[in-house]
């Protein structure tokens, strides 16, 4: 991801702030009007049908238009942006120990996240809380949704079934079914192929990738447009069927995601940054609070890219040719918050739904999680399909993801700062490990 990139999403990180104000006035105004609308039902019962009509032909129709559109580009998202990826790798000719210690610290980053995540979701377990007939009143009315509840369980995690997970026989098949991993799968093959082709032809490749990916971006904005809508009508629909039980679920689902990044953040990346960086963890987040104040009020690694190379070299120290390699790929990649709200919705709406996933079921969520979130981090707002095709790979209803929808702005900003600070971490650690000053190959990144 270049600088000239990183500032422009600078300047629409506006626009996405005053996007995110109206997502979170849709939720007060959905929350308002759905309360209201059980005021009315209870103070005249024999409204009651008239309510429910309005919900069930005028509300839900307004909220599914919006994710509809959201499912419209999950498939060819995920495939652009994972092929996208590895082109970009490509480009790199060192793949020394600056490259390896990199990969994986954001691999090793990602993975503890969302395992943190999981662990808390688990212990706390919000979605737990909502009785039964709530989940029925939740869904009813709404075309699909049984299908999806209703489809057989996948078995357990075997090497065969991982075989199969990873190369289906029916590949069209596991597409249509919003299956994720056949189509990472895919994706990594084909983007490793083109790697192979001649200079040119592999840049006609990245190229159209590149462009593709840019209309499939058009495309979730436009349906972002819908978002402020869309939730009033979702949220107010899901009050009026459930009432104050959902109010509590959502907040349960806030305090545990905030919670589980908090942790990642002070413990981890802390712990990470004394053993392996040799900073002290205080000293290190005085350092970086710009750059983290940024990110929270953008909700955008991009935007806060050029922050943070300055905090980097200037605040930290870091060589560079560190900063100049660590930051913008980790902008693209590392994304350690995205990482743990995936795993964190999938079970939420798991538990919601009163489906029992095992601990194998969850390794594979950690692992989808996190690839997940590397396919599509170049994407801003793309994470929400993401989830959506998650929950169909377990056979959860991908329209589960209108519960979070209110909220998912506020943990947008959260989970982005955790991005960043993940970022900065690795490249205090990687500067430390492979002492990018002593290293000529390494210096001429800086300058690339």
């Amino acid at each position: 991801m270049s600088l000239a990139h990183a500032s422009g999403e600078q300047r629409t990180a506006d626009l996405r702030g005053d996007r995110a104000r109206q997502i979170m006035w849709g939720l007060a105004t959905g929350v308002v009007m759905g309360l209201a609308m059980r005021g009315l039902g209870g103070w005249q019962p024999g409204w009651w049908p008239w309510l429910e009509g309005i919900s069930r032909h005028v509300l839900e129709p307004v909220g599914q238009v919006f994710l509809r559109l959201l499912l419209l580009v999950v498939v060819p998202l995920v495939g652009v942006s994972v092929v996208s990826g590895v082109l970009e790798l490509g480009r790199g000719r060192s793949w020394g120990r600056l490259t390896a210690t990199t990969f994986g610290l954001f691999l090793l980053n990602m993975a503890m996240a969302v395992a943190l995540g999981l662990l808390i979701m688990n212990l706390w377990a919000p979605g737990r809380g909502l009785p039964a007939d709530a989940v029925e009143r939740l869904y009813a009315g709404q075309t699909g949704t049984a299908a999806w509840s209703a489809a057989p369980r996948r078995p357990e995690l075997t090497p065969g079934m991982l075989v199969d997970l990873l190369m289906p026989r029916n590949w069209v098949g596991a597409v249509v079914d919003f299956q994720i991993l056949p189509l990472i799968t895919f994706g990594v093959l084909f983007g490793f192929a083109a790697r192979s082709l001649p200079d040119r032809a592999a840049e006609r490749v990245r190229s159209w990738m590149a462009v593709t990916g840019q209309v499939l971006f058009r495309m979730v904005e436009m349906a972002m447009r819908l978002a402020p809508v869309a939730v009033a009508a979702l949220i107010g629909a899901a009050v009026l069927r459930v009432g104050p039980e959902l109010l509590k679920m959502l907040a349960g689902f806030v305090i545990a995601v905030l919670g589980a990044m908090t942790v990642h953040l002070v413990g981890v990346l802390g712990l990470l940054v004394r053993l392996a960086g040799g900073r002290s963890p205080l000293a290190f987040f005085r350092a970086v609070r710009l750059a983290l104040v940024t990110a929270f009020c953008t909700s955008s690694s991009a935007a806060t890219l050029p922050t943070s190379l300055a905090v980097a070299r200037d605040r930290l120290g870091v060589h560079p040719g560190t900063a100049g390699f660590v930051l913008p790929l980790g902008a693209t990649m590392n994304m350690s918050g995205t990482a743990l709200y995936e795993g964190c919705v999938v079970l939420l709406v798991a538990q919601v739904h009163g489906v029992s996933l095992t601990w194998a079921d969850q390794l594979t969520l950690l692992v989808l999680a996190v690839l997940g979130a590397v396919a599509v981090a170049s994407v801003p707002g793309a994470s929400l399909p993401v989830i959506m095709g998650l929950l169909a790979q377990f056979r959860l209803p991908p329209e589960g993801v209108m519960l979070v929808l209110g909220v998912d702005r506020l943990l947008d900003m959260a989970r982005t700062t955790l991005n960043v600070a993940a970022d900065l971490v690795t490249t205090c650690v990687a500067d430390r490990v492979v002492k990018v000053g002593r290293d000529p190959e390494q210096q001429a990144l800086s300058s690339g």
